[in-house]
């Protein structure tokens, strides 16, 4: 999820807000602060109240969903027939159970019973295949839901405008609905894991434009108040059909100074920046014992449009790629609190290859790639867009383009409602985020980000040799063979320098002591259920 997959959440250490996953990764994901169990035990409800430092979403319209802050939220407040648990594994939400067909192209859900909204109304089959309707409907607008969604029969006549449904959506009674996608893949189900195909209520839909401000969703939680740019507040659910969460409220603070709000009492789960991490870090500090540290499945990149000078060029792509020092950007910027990023896949994501070769620091190649490109005779102005505000690492590299390539380059801060937008229509020269996986499979980073037909491509990249990998793996069976597949994918990728991957996400929080059964996970997943306040 960009800004991830979901689309996109930032690390700790980063200090610009509310970027995508899809991962759109890259950006705070407040919903990575701990993860839930599935569990067939219900916990007694306590009275506990949390206070966590977050983001600002964009939307609480699951359909709309493309950045990991708004997942975050989301999650909670809604479900699909599906989730992940803790252990990133697909386990029964709204769906009680399922059965896939032989030739693996149909999956037949069953309706948990008991699952109700938050107003008290019984979901449905019917329920469900409305909502993948809806976001699917291009009335809608949803930028993601063919990306997420696109694999079910019918899915791409219902968002052209061919069709008033979508076949490949069945409900054979109240409580069974059928779901058939166009061929066997091994990532589909984990795909039903992302807001896109949570279940909404139709009435709360339609009753107005201003919906999301009261969303009646499934989720553990529910949408208590939200003040715009200052606090969002969320209820326990009591009637949560996997069992109430033990957290009475939880409120996150939208405007702030984490860290000073942590030592001031105001939150109990804190993100720490590079500008605070070694005075955490250090044995002698009383906070040191607060911090907790976690993996995140996230990249953070500048994406380079293909399709607009001086980017249409390969060797400048390259060169642009050689010309920075991620090294060095880490060790001072972020004192280290990242590791660099040679390719696409994170560690701990399958597929991943520490074989990957990337485009290392080299300014004598870099100058020498321009000088053999169709630019040799001077680049065109370069325009780095970014979200939010300027950061150390986006100053960092507009100085090496400049002072290495003699690129003349300015930064354009932008809305981050408004970069995303721009970025999904490919209209961006050159843009910094990041994408955090929505679901832990290499076809969310790879297939997802640069098959010439995906929707979430924003750099325009085409390869028919990449396209033909990521096609066979789609269907591939055999695991080995599946992920070797990607392997030479995202080698073909990195060497087409689409992208200038910087770094992979960690995590870093100052957690009160009073805060139990935290447990900080690698992407957007429900997480604040098993969560209490020890009086």
């Amino acid at each position: 999820m960009a800004s991830g997959g979901a689309r996109s959440s930032s690390g700790a250490a980063v200090q610009r807000k509310g970027q995508r996953a899809l991962v759109l990764v890259a950006l705070v994901l407040v919903a990575a602060l701990a993860c839930s169990s599935c569990s067939c035990f219900y916990t007694l409800p306590g009275t506990g109240e949390l206070t966590l430092y977050g983001s600002e979403p964009t939307t609480l319209d699951p359909a709309l969903c493309q950045d990991a802050t708004s997942a975050g939220y989301i999650v909670e407040i809604f479900g699909g027939l599906v989730t992940l648990d803790a252990d990133l594994e697909v386990v029964p939400d709204i769906a009680a159970s399922w059965e896939l067909s032989g030739n693996g192209t149909v999956y037949t859900f069953h309706v948990r019973e008991g699952v109700t909204f938050h107003d008290g109304r019984e979901v449905t089959a019917q329920d469900v295949k409305y909502s993948i309707e809806r976001a699917t409907d291009p009335q809608t607008g949803s930028p993601v839901a063919r990306t997420y969604l696109g694999d079910i029969v019918g899915v791409a006549e219902r968002l052209s405008g061919a069709a008033d449904e979508v076949s490949g959506v069945r409900v054979v009674d109240a409580d069974t609905v059928e779901v058939t996608i166009d061929a066997p893949k091994a990532y589909f189900l984990a795909k039903l894991t992302h807001p896109t195909a949570f279940v909404v209520d139709r009435y709360n839909v339609e009753s107005g434009t201003g919906w999301t401000e009261h969303p009646n969703g499934t989720g553990p939680f529910r949408l208590a108040q939200w003040q715009h740019s200052r606090t969002l507040v969320l209820e326990r659910n009591d009637g949560y059909h996997r069992g109430a969460a033990t957290l009475e409220r939880v409120t996150f603070m939208l405007t702030g100074n984490p860290i000073l709000m942590y030592e001031n009492g105001e939150v109990d789960i804190a993100p720490v920046s590079a500008a605070s991490i070694e005075r955490v870090t250090d044995p002698t500090n009383p906070l040191h014992d607060e911090l907790v540290t976690a993996t995140e499945l996230s990249v953070w990149y500048i994406g380079l449009n293909t399709t607009m000078p001086p980017f249409d060029d390969e060797k400048v792509r390259q060169a642009f790629c050689y010309a920075v020092d991620k090294a060095k950007i880490i060790e001072i910027l972020f004192k280290d609190m990242v590791s660099p990023a040679d390719g696409i896949l994170p560690p701990g994501l399958p597929g991943y290859s520490e074989a990957i070769a990337g485009l290392d620091y080299d300014v004598a190649q870099a100058q020498a790639l321009i000088a053999a490109s169709s630019y040799s005779d001077g680049l065109p102005p370069i325009t780095l867009s970014v979200s939010g505000a300027v950061s150390s690492v986006d100053a960092a590299v507009l100085w090496m383009w400049q002072e290495y390539l003699g690129a003349e380059v300015q930064i354009e801060v932008m809305e981050l409602g408004t970069f995303l937008e721009e970025m999904s229509a490919v209209n961006l020269q050159a843009f910094a985020i990041g994408w955090i996986a929505d679901y832990p499979d290499p076809e969310n980073f790879l297939d997802v980000l640069f098959h010439s037909g995906s929707d979430e491509n924003h750099t325009g990249y085409s390869d028919p040799v990449v396209d033909q990998k990521l096609e066979a793996a789609r269907v591939e069976a055999d695991t080995e063979a599946r992920l070797e597949l990607y392997h030479e994918a995202e080698q073909a990728i990195v060497d087409d320098a689409p992208w200038l991957p910087l770094w992979f996400g960690e995590n870093y929080f100052l957690v009160k002591p009073s805060v139990k059964g935290f447990q900080p996970a690698p992407m957007g997943i429900p997480i604040l259920k098993d969560i209490w306040i020890e009086m």
